[in-house]
């Protein structure tokens, strides 16, 4: 995550603060009785929706042989079927293949001047069912206020949502004055290409959207010690990602006689430089903003550092980048090296040895300038550096603008004791691809997690909270009427 990419901001609660969090319990419901009535009629069916659109295996994969196609095909039916006046009333085409994209055309004038893409994907990554899932993977099983199963929260759980709020809409007679566009990708988890063909496709037909919300952040519980309300996070950029092949050559031969400094051992030495010299940190201005909203609604000695960030910044960027995995990767670019190879037999010196290191470049940074910084923590000519891919981190959205202000109140229709903050997304999303065509790209899916259900994203047993579901729904109505 996609969603997983609400995980990854969660590494604030190394701070510490004075105020206890509060108990949400199970879910945070609208206070409202209009939205929490609104929301719990809604919740049931969109449950029940996804629970059938789960049991669809819609796992990507790169080897073509590999993908059950007629589990694609499968689900884009069943989704005709499960929302009729959506079909009956979007015009709807295939990309790419097997992605989606609807349009729900404006009525007002200059329907394209103000249009939004809304955005979700239905890949999920696989499921090995000899883990110890609670219900199988592919069950979209209820149980316990839940459903169960991949996807649920990465990322059908939030087209589901999507779908519930333009269906009911219709429903009641509600037309858009602007346009609307869906794009629900085929295959986000392998950094596919359907969001980029969707993008070029619009851009190709001269729309330019004036908002695109995909994935991303989340309605977060127990993400911040002190702060004792949801915390709201948008995305409003994402980091790049390299993929960077560090090889390393030899003459091989026998390994009974190795010489010194072999292939190898020059590849073990430039990935310990790696892990011994991390990029430098820095706090970007979504990360400050973020640590403000928190501080207003926490204990004094928080908010005491946030409102004098002029004088705590460099002390908070240090605390960041050595009190945890997760507050370290919102301040600086990380390197991973995730795969290395060597010989092929125990006894024979390599000719060649490689390593691929996934790098995750921050913003202000470029894939050229990370490659540069590598090739300097290395030092070493004999290491050749090769990109197999990669892409730059996005731009930052506007978080002062009107855009990040209809999120902003769509947040409190649905949940209004939620403190809307902007943060720097780790993870990738298929939004990358908008950013050519749309200044005001944001990520936040509408629905509630806790820390058991971030920590279920890509793992077993992913779950979404029926309740939230029906507040994802109340999040995009009013997200849609507030966009005209």
């Amino acid at each position: 995550m996609g969603a997983a990419g609400a995980a990854a901001v969660m590494g604030a609660r190394a701070f510490r603060a004075s105020t206890p969090a509060g108990d949400y319990g199970a879910a945070v419901e609208p206070s409202g009785a209009g939205a929490a009535g609104l929301a719990a009629d809604h919740a049931q069916a969109a449950a029940d929706k996804l629970s059938e659109l789960i049991t669809f295996r819609t796992v990507f994969s790169e080897h073509r042989d590999r993908i059950e196609l007629e589990q694609f095909t499968g689900f884009i039916d069943a989704l005709e079927r499960l929302y009729p006046r959506v079909h009956a009333t979007l015009g709807k085409e295939l990309v790419n293949g097997h992605g989606l994209l609807f349009r729900w055309p404006g009525s007002g004038p200059g329907a394209g001047t103000r249009s939004a893409v809304l955005m979700a994907h239905y890949d999920v990554v696989p499921v090995d069912e000899r883990d110890n899932w609670t219900h199988p993977g592919f069950s979209g099983h209820q149980e316990g206020g839940y459903v169960w199963g991949r996807g649920a929260l990465d990322d059908k759980g939030a087209l589901v949502v999507i779908m519930g709020a333009i269906e009911s809409l219709i429903e009641e007679g509600f037309t858009p004055a602007h346009d609307i566009f869906l794009s629900f990708g085929n295959n986000e988890e392998t950094a596919g290409d359907s969001a980029e063909a969707a993008a070029a496709l619009l851009a190709g037909r001269g729309v330019k959207p004036w908002m695109v919300l995909d994935e991303g952040g989340a309605v977060a519980l127990e993400a911040f010690p002190g702060l004792a309300v949801p915390a709201a996070v948008v995305g409003v950029a994402e980091k790049g990602i390299l993929d960077l092949e560090l090889l390393t050559r030899g003459a091989g031969g026998h390994a009974s006689t190795p010489p010194r400094m072999g292939a190898t051992a020059r590849l073990a030495q430039a990935i310990m430089a790696l892990e011994e010299t991390p990029f430098p940190a820095s706090m970007p201005g979504p990360i400050v903003e973020m640590l403000r909203r928190i501080g207003l609604h926490s204990g004094f000695a928080l908010r005491l550092v946030t409102e004098n960030m002029w004088a705590f910044k460099p002390l908070l960027t240090q605390a960041f980048g050595v009190v945890g995995d997760e507050t370290r990767a919102l301040t600086r670019t990380t390197v991973a090296v995730t795969m290395m190879e060597g010989s092929k037999a125990a006894n024979v010196l390599p000719s060649i040895a490689r390593a691929t290191a996934n790098i995750r470049i921050a913003v202000g940074e470029t894939v050229e300038s990370a490659v540069e910084r590598v090739r300097a923590i290395i030092d070493d000519e004999s290491v050749e550096l090769t990109v197999l891919s990669g892409h730059d981190p996005s731009p930052i959205s506007d978080f002062g603008n009107e855009q990040f202000a209809l999120l902003s109140s769509a947040v409190a229709a649905s949940y209004p004791e939620a403190v809307v903050m902007p943060y720097i997304q780790t993870g990738a999303t298929d939004s990358r691809h908008f950013t050519s065509i749309c200044p005001a790209v944001y990520r936040f899916s509408p629905l509630l997690m806790d820390a058991a259900d971030r920590a279920s994203l890509h793992a077993v047993n992913e779950r979404v909270r029926i309740s939230s579901l029906g507040t994802g729904v109340v999040f995009y109505r009013e997200l849609l009427k507030g966009l005209g």
